[in-house]
C-alpha cells in the first residue's frame, strides 16, 4: 500500500510538471517558475527539494511580478491537494518566501482562508483528528499571523513618515511612537505564543519533514524573542524618564517576557528530544531580572525615591535585558551535518531592505543553478520595528 501510494505521489507530480512545461509562455504564466514551485512541493514524504526550493527563493528575489507569480502557483497547488506532505512542504516554502527581502511581501496580508481546506475536508471524511494536520494547522495559524503582522507593520512605518513630517511636536511624537512600540511588542509576544503551539502531538507524527518544519519554527522562536529582549531594552530606556502611564504598560510585557522565556526553554528542550537539528547549539534563555521589574512596579506605586535615570544607567539596563541575538546558521554542504552560531550584537531593529527590481527580461530566463540548501530556510528578518 505504501509502495502503490509513493507511486501515485510520483505520478502526481509528473503529470503537473508536464503540464506546467506545456503551459504557454505568458505576463502571467512562466513554465520554469512553475516547474520549481511543483519540485519544490513534490508528494514526497522523505525528502525536501532544496535545489528547487533554492530556485523559487532566486525567483522571488527577481521582482515583485515574480513574487506574485510564484504565490499564484504555491496558492494554486496549496489549496487543490488532499496530501500532508505537499501542504506541508508548502507552508515551509511560503515561510522562506517571508525571508525573501522584497517589498512586494509587505503587501502580501491575510492568507488565503481555504488555502488547506482540502487537506481538512479529508480529515472530517475519514472521522478522525490527525495529529499531522493538526500539526499542519497550527504551522498556517502562525505564517497567517507573521504575514498580517509584517502587513501592518508597513503601513504603520508610512504613517510614522507621514506624521513626522507634519506639525507635532518632538514630544508629541516620541510619546506616540513609543506607545506604538510598545503595542508591537504585544503583538510580537502573541506570535511567539502561536508558535510554541507549533509541535507534534505524538511520536508517530514525527519524520523528516515534521523536523524541517520544527527547525524553522525553532529557529524563528529564538529571532523573534531576542527581538523582543532587544525591544524591551530599549524601551525601559525610555520609561525611566518618561512616567507612570508608561510604566503601567510595560509591567505586563516584562512579565509575559519572563513566562514565555521558561516557555520557550522548555520548547527547545522539547526540540532537542525529539531530534530537530539546531538545537544542541541554542544558547540559553536569559530571563528578565526581578529587579527590572521591581523597579516598574515602584514607579506605578510612585514609591522609587530615587531619580529613574540613576537606579538603571543606559549601559547597565541593555546589560540586564538585551538578549544577545544569535542567528543560527545552518550548514548547507550536504556531507556536513554540523550547524554553525554566528552572534550578531546591535541596539537596534532591523529595518525591511527594498531590494532593486532586476531587468524585467529576467522574469522570463531560469534562476542560476545552486545546490546549495537555501539560507531563507534559516528564517527571518523581516520582523522589526
Amino acid at each position: 500500500m505504501k509502495l502503490w501510494k509513493r507511486a501515485s505521489g510520483v505520478l502526481k507530480d509528473r503529470t503537473s510538471i508536464l503540464k506546467a512545461s506545456l503551459t504557454p509562455r505568458s505576463t502571467l504564466r512562466n513554465p520554469n517558475l512553475e516547474t520549481a514551485v511543483i519540485r519544490a512541493t513534490t508528494h514526497d514524504e522523505s525528502s525536501v527539494d532544496y535545489r528547487s526550493t533554492q530556485h523559487v527563493f532566486t525567483w522571488v528575489r527577481i521582482s515583485d511580478d515574480c513574487l506574485y507569480r510564484v504565490l499564484w502557483v504555491l496558492f494554486r497547488r496549496m489549496k487543490r491537494t488532499h496530501n500532508w506532505a505537499v501542504a506541508l512542504k508548502g507552508l515551509m516554502l511560503l515561510h522562506g518566501v517571508f525571508c525573501c527581502k522584497v517589498p512586494g511581501i509587505q503587501e502580501i496580508g491575510e492568507l488565503p482562508s481555504d488555502l488547506l481546506l482540502n487537506v481538512r475536508e479529508k480529515r472530517i471524511k475519514y472521522g478522525k483528528t490527525s495529529d499531522v494536520n493538526t500539526f499542519i494547522q497550527a504551522y498556517y495559524a502562525f505564517l497567517d499571523q507573521k504575514s498580517s503582522f509584517i502587513s501592518l507593520h508597513s503601513q504603520e512605518r508610512i504613517k510614522r513618515a507621514v506624521v513626522s513630517s507634519g506639525d507635532e511636536t518632538n514630544g508629541e511624537e516620541k510619546q506616540k511612537s513609543m506607545m506604538q512600540d510598545l503595542i508591537w511588542l504585544q503583538k510580537l509576544q502573541g506570535l511567539i505564543d502561536t508558535l510554541l503551539r507549533i509541535r507534534p502531538k505524538s511520536s508517530r507524527t514525527i519524520n523528516v519533514l515534521v523536523l524541517e518544519a520544527m527547525d524553522c519554527v525553532m529557529i524563528e522562536i529564538y529571532d523573534i524573542y531576542s527581538r523582543i529582549s532587544i525591544g524591551i531594552g530599549t524601551v525601559l530606556m525610555t520609561v525611566y524618564s518618561a512616567g507612570k502611564n508608561e510604566a503601567v504598560i510595560v509591567l505586563p510585557i516584562l512579565q509575559k517576557a519572563k513566562v514565555q522565556s521558561e516557555q520557550v526553554s522548555l520548547f527547545f528542550e522539547f526540540c532537542r528530544d525529539i531530534g530537530v537539528g539546531n538545537t544542541s547549539e541554542c544558547p540559553k534563555m536569559e530571563n528578565i531580572p526581578e529587579e527590572v521589574i521591581q523597579e516598574l512596579k515602584d514607579i506605578i506605586s510612585g514609591d522609587s525615591e530615587q531619580p529613574r535615570s540613576k537606579n538603571f544607567p543606559e549601559e547597565e539596563v541593555k546589560s540586564v535585558i538585551v538578549v544577545t541575538n544569535h542567528k543560527l546558521n545552518k550548514t548547507h554542504d550536504h556531507n556536513n551535518s554540523n550547524s554553525s552560531l554566528k552572534t550578531v550584537i546591535t541596539d537596534e531593529w532591523e529595518v525591511f531592505e527594498e531590494q532593486q527590481k532586476s531587468n524585467p527580461r529576467l522574469a522570463s530566463s531560469p534562476p542560476a543553478k545552486n545546490n546549495a540548501r537555501p539560507d531563507p530556510l534559516t528564517l527571518p528578518d523581516l520582523i522589526s520595528l
